[in-house]
């Protein structure tokens, strides 16, 4: 068995460095070498881009800071000012929390981010990752962040043999071996730069990485092992009925969803609980806003949430005098005005293709 000479950890920390150097990735939040990062960009960037990829985040990051550029701005505005610019983003509740942390730092901590992991721990919406992203990038502490691109290089790099679920721990020190004296919070984005550009899930350019002699993955040619991957799991799927009640103008039911739970504080077509069991259309109407001439829409919507799939049929009623005073009514061409997640914008569009209107002003895939 060929066996490589390994440089030091320190020695790759600072390769890593070199190339990042020359290789870094040009981002709106990401401070340049004469600049200082800037604490509420790092963690606005950093909320936005959990489950989320980077082309997908910069329209948005560029959006939040022209609208709200400070804390403070984000702090004072309304939350469904900012559900709605959240719309397509996804996982809303990064957006409540993002809104709730917004008021903590505002009001109680001066506008000023702790510069802690401890400190930042307490705030809502900032979990280990993210904490350890900002004291890096922001403060420039000695933090190792580990999200899946920094966990997809380390166990490459070391061929570490064990579910990706089990390596956290393990991976932060071994990244923490190589992080330099200086620059904490550059070494922390070059290694999500390098699992981002090169070590990519599917593709890995081992010509040109920098820790392409020392890399035990990349000199045996088996990368695509790694990391390993836990048992796939089988999402459960649920079904439901929404429920598209229309007044004589036109008008559609809508309400404000709970605050706590998925999809929450988001503008919803109203709904039966979603279910493993299927929904008998009777039983479904019996939980119905007031309506009458109930009629049920052919096909149905599909969707899927990060633990479960969903299969939504629509019934269409018309609304009564004495009809449901929970939420409110809108119309179509007005629906662009309210935080409709994706689900709810492909309920929309399945009623009104399905009841020949031409709404020239709503644009669901907006």
């Amino acid at each position: 068995m060929i066996k490589i000479k390994k440089p030091s950890p320190r020695l790759l920390g600072q390769r890593l460095l070199d190339w990042y150097d020359a290789n870094a990735r040009e981002l709106p939040w990401r401070a340049t070498s004469d600049e200082t990062a800037d604490p509420y960009h790092v963690w606005l960037s950093e909320i936005m881009l959990q489950q989320t990829t980077v082309p997908t985040v910069i329209p948005y990051f560029a959006n939040f800071v022209a609208r709200w550029p400070s804390v403070h701005e984000l702090a004072k505005c309304d939350l469904d000012d900012v559900l709605h610019a959240w719309q397509g983003l996804g996982y809303y509740a990064r957006a409540r929390n993002l809104h709730k942390c917004a008021g903590v730092v505002s009001r109680e901590l001066g506008g000023v981010f702790p510069d802690t992991e401890a400190g930042l721990l307490c705030l809502p919406g900032i979990g280990p990752y993210t904490a350890a992203a900002i004291v890096a990038i922001a403060f420039g502490g000695s933090s190792v962040p580990v999200d899946g691109n920094i966990e997809r290089v380390i166990s490459r790099l070391h061929a570490l043999d064990k579910p990706v679920t089990s390596i956290k721990v393990e991976v932060a020190d071994l990244a923490r071996k190589m992080l330099p004296a200086k620059r904490p919070g550059d070494f922390a984005q070059a290694m999500m730069d390098l699992g981002a550009t090169i070590c990519r899930p599917k593709s890995a350019d081992c010509q040109n990485c920098p820790w392409q002699l020392g890399c035990r993955s990349g000199f045996s040619g088996d990368w695509v092992k790694y990391p390993v991957k836990p048992p796939k799991k089988i999402k459960p799927v649920r079904n439901g009925f929404a429920f598209w009640l229309v007044r004589e103008d036109g008008a559609v039911y809508l309400r404000r969803r709970p605050e706590k739970g998925l999809l929450g504080s988001m503008t919803e077509v109203p709904s039966t609980e979603w279910r493993e069991q299927e929904w008998e259309v009777d039983d479904a109407l019996k939980v119905a806003p007031s309506g009458s001439s109930w009629r049920v829409l052919p096909g149905e919507i599909t969707h899927t949430f990060t633990h479960f799939h969903l299969r939504l049929g629509v019934v269409r009623g018309k609304a009564i005098r004495g009809g449901p005073n929970d939420g409110f009514w809108s119309l179509p061409d007005q629906f662009g005005e309210h935080a409709l997640p994706t689900l709810m914008k492909k309920i929309v569009r399945h009623a009104l293709e399905s009841t020949s209107r031409n709404i020239v002003n709503f644009n669901p895939k907006q």
